[in-house]
């Protein structure tokens, strides 16, 4: 008997890794993510966020895979078309990612399956709900404002303080231009980083608001004479802005800021967490649009960037789901917030970077970022037409009476109200 059992037992200590399991308990397989994204600058965050989840979850595994921002739209179009599309998708919002809800690409997110939805406002989901069904299709990632950031060394050096008005800023470029530093870092080759400019600079000069829903109502149109003032007004700053220009990428931009190259960078608020990993030394402040006159009317160009959803075809929809659930909670967004200096829209996060504390100053006035917000639903999309148009009117190809024209008749197309 006692041969029979150390038979028995050198016969399973022989046998196969796999073998073993099929006799006893089975091992559990791991379920393997795919989350993917144009945010190729944040990838430590989410990953961090990723290692996270994953030790919650131990038998789910996500790979966080970023696109570059400019092909990040063509790339989610083929993917899904070739039904390669990744589990959980970062959506671009408002048109951009009706692209892909429209067709059906997308699970619907309830509160039955995101629970965390109920906290959100119809406002906060507005980029992320479909006009064509009023289904929600992601949970909010971030919402942005654009402004100006400026080196704060520079300035004291050359005993300058933040503008308050228009002339103002532009005798601060002028002062960094007469000290040989550059004035403004911006190049003009990155189409979608010209339309950001426009955000910044334009709204105070073409009436913020009020010109905003006059468009919507078609009581007026982008070849209004004040949208062809306030792109003047822009494309004025082309003479601060670093030789050869219109060949600048965003990265080189961002470079030069970043390498003190440059006194001034016209962006994101999002720019903040990059700025300061990158350069832990670079002393840097922001400040918002300035207004035509000094006691005037502050406008900040503010959007809801996007959102996390699912492909509705993954075939790992509890676990996509789970990973949402996750990136929905209120600590989650708190690690956002925190580590990319981003307003998350959870009610319940509460903004701790100072620079995120300055886009909040409730004396400004928030208005929408025009194009992104009410004119990428249809082709040709408010944002290609504005961004074709000031490449061309800082190339010098176009003056800006051509570029609202062409603005004009392109959204006339499809929008009813500049056809009456």
């Amino acid at each position: 008997m006692r041969k029979v059992m150390l038979y028995v037992m050198i016969i399973l200590i022989c046998l196969p890794g796999s073998m073993l399991f099929a006799a006893g308990q089975q091992e559990e397989e791991m379920v393997e993510l795919d989350f993917s994204s144009w945010r190729t600058e944040d990838v430590d965050v989410y990953e961090a966020i990723i290692a996270m989840f994953e030790e919650e979850n131990p038998g789910i595994s996500v790979t966080y895979s970023p696109y570059k921002t400019e092909e990040y739209q063509t790339v989610l179009a083929a993917n899904f078309k070739g039904g390669t599309a990744a589990d959980v998708i970062h959506l671009r919002a408002y048109g951009n990612f009706e692209q892909f809800a429209k067709p059906g690409y997308l699970m619907p997110l309830t509160e039955d399956i995101i629970p965390e939805l109920a906290k959100y406002s119809a406002q906060s989901l507005a980029g992320s709900t479909s006009i064509t069904d009023g289904n929600v299709y992601g949970v909010p990632y971030a919402s942005q404002s654009l402004v100006i950031y400026y080196n704060t060394a520079m300035y004291a050096e050359l005993g300058l303080t933040p503008p308050e008005s228009w002339d103002e800023f532009i005798s601060n470029l002028e002062a960094c231009a007469a000290a040989g530093i550059t004035p403004l870092a911006n190049g003009t080759k990155t189409g979608w980083m010209d339309e950001v400019m426009s955000g910044v600079i334009c709204p105070t000069f073409y009436g913020g608001n009020d010109f905003y829903y006059d468009i919507l109502d078609g009581k007026t149109g982008f070849d209004d004479p004040k949208y062809a003032g306030a792109l003047e007004k822009l494309h004025s700053l082309a003479e601060y802005m670093p030789s050869g220009f219109t060949g600048l990428e965003y990265v080189e931009s961002q470079m030069l800021f970043l390498n003190e190259m440059a006194a001034h960078f016209i962006g994101g608020i999002w720019e903040d967490s990059y700025f300061s990993k990158q350069n832990e030394d670079l002393d840097y402040d922001i400040f918002i649009g300035p207004p035509a006159q000094k006691g005037g009317a502050q406008y900040i160009s503010t959007f809801m960037d996007g959102s996390f959803g699912i492909n509705k075809a993954t075939p790992n929809s509890d676990e996509a789901i789970k990973f949402v659930n996750f990136m929905a909670s209120k600590e989650v967004q708190q690690y956002i917030s925190d580590n990319l200096g981003v307003k998350t829209e959870h009610p319940e996060v509460v903004p701790t970077k100072p620079l995120l504390m300055k886009v909040m100053d409730p004396s400004l006035t928030t208005t929408p970022y025009m194009m992104l917000v009410s004119f990428r639903y249809e082709q040709p999309s408010g944002s290609s037409l504005i961004q074709s148009g000031l490449q061309a009117l800082f190339g010098g190809d176009k003056t800006s009476e051509e570029v609202v024209a062409d603005v004009q008749k392109g959204i006339a197309t499809y929008f009813e109200p500049f056809q009456n």
